[in-house]
């Protein structure tokens, strides 16, 4: 990527951050952006069609991110599943600051709803016989999004605590596949 490109789309992404963290998605104008990234209006329209495309963008690399830092994702089973949540707890834990700006408000629930999406693309290319399995499929999205949930109900636990509960809790549901 060129060099002049890549300064402005981490210019409009900084400064889309810092307004974000003030404010909600619907009130951030693309003039205050602009504003914020000293760049003008057609500059940020040749990289984004509008805010919420940005805003999308910036969340599909944020789980992308997630989804890229589980070391050994590919080696998951339905044997393992809480070594597996526990990966997954520990990486989005890894990105929380950036996940409270950018999956807060209405788009709470995004975060959890990619990642489902996104790691079960991943998990069923291994094991294609599973994406028709509605055990596994409840399963996967029990853990997935159930983890997020259960950090977002509970921000104050340390992570340690979070993470072996969360794993417990998994490791009680193998027997019931």
């Amino acid at each position: 990527m060129d060099l002049r490109i890549e300064k402005t789309e981490k210019a409009i992404k900084n400064a889309f951050i810092k307004l974000r963290a003030k404010k909600t998605l619907e009130k951030i104008t693309v003039k205050e952006l602009c504003a914020e990234a000293c760049i003008n209006k057609s500059t940020f329209y040749a990289h984004y069609a509008d805010i919420y495309d940005l805003s999308e963008s910036m969340e599909k690399e944020t789980v992308m991110s997630i989804i890229n830092s589980i070391e050994h994702l590919k080696d998951y089973t339905f044997e393992n599943m809480d070594a597996f949540t526990r990966a997954l707890c520990l990486a989005f834990l890894s990105q929380i600051s950036l996940i409270k700006i950018l999956f807060s408000g209405k788009e709470q629930n995004h975060l959890a709803n990619q990642l489902d999406r996104e790691l079960k693309k991943v998990i069923f290319r291994k094991h294609p016989e599973f994406e028709n399995d509605f055990e596994k499929n409840i399963l996967l999205s029990y853990c997935i999004q159930g983890a997020y949930h259960a950090y977002l109900n509970n921000p104050e636990a340390d992570t340690e605590t979070f993470v072996r509960t969360i794993e417990k809790i998994v490791k009680c549901l193998k027997p019931m596949l």
